[in-house]
């Protein structure tokens, strides 16, 4: 699948009706949503980091895109990866990874090291770097952290956003924006908006209202798979 199917995925959707991408952090959670029918994946760095046995941040960037290798060559639909903050590559190395991992995607943040926000233009700047080293061959979605380690002002947010769409982000992830935001965020950001979901077909149905084009969940699934793990093993020793 190339960038091209995927990119297509996010335009030209009706109003309620957003791309939902469920978050595999293996080969096999991989196959289960592909078989399940979704059209695309996207993998989520706190959940392979936990599968992996690190601490959300903390993988090393070589097993990160050896995971996400495993998860692309798993399946047949287009994959976007989550690799934070890119590792401290340069943008020609990077995307030479994401490429050789065989992802259409990628999310990259906007915070680095103990919840500091970068620069906001020197950020944009490195997008258009990240851009013009992948021509088309990537969907780059600009996580915008804002609402995670900034002052959660909604027009920061928009600021942001704007200055990585102008860069050539092809969609923008205000994460943990409040729900009450997300109509002001979608007037002010143009283009394709992800919102994280809880893994529930009411949270999506109520983001895809309220404007969101697309639906990721980070590592909610991982962590449902391993409560239903420690259920069963609960079950198993009583």
């Amino acid at each position: 699948m190339t960038a091209a199917t995927f990119r297509a995925l996010h335009h030209g959707r009706a109003a309620g009706d957003p791309l939902v991408l469920p978050g595999p952090w293996d080969a096999a959670s991989a196959r289960v949503f592909a078989d399940a029918g979704f059209p695309a994946l996207a993998t989520p760095s706190a959940g392979i980091a936990a599968s992996l046995g690190y601490e959300d941040g903390s993988t090393p960037a070589d097993e990160m895109f050896a995971a996400v290798a495993r998860i692309a060559r798993a399946v047949s639909v287009p994959v976007s990866a989550d690799v934070e903050g890119g590792y401290g590559l340069a943008p020609s190395e990077l995307v030479g990874r994401l490429l050789e991992a065989g992802v259409v995607g990628c999310n990259l943040e906007d915070s680095e090291g103990h919840g500091t926000l970068k620069d906001p233009q020197r950020h944009a700047d490195w997008l258009a770097e990240v851009r013009a080293e992948a021509g088309d061959a990537l969907v780059i979605n600009a996580r915008v952290d804002t609402f995670l380690v900034g002052t959660g002002d909604p027009a920061d947010a928009v600021h942001r956003a704007r200055l990585y769409v102008a860069a050539g982000a092809d969609c923008v992830y205000p994460l943990l924006a409040p729900i009450e935001v997300l109509p002001a965020l979608r007037e002010g950001i143009a283009g394709p908006l992800n919102m994280a979901a809880g893994p529930s077909r009411e949270s999506v149905a109520e983001l895809g209202r309220r404007g969101a084009t697309r639906i990721t969940f980070g590592p909610e699934m991982q962590r449902y798979a391993s409560g239903a793990i420690g259920d069963l093993a609960a079950k198993l020793r009583a």
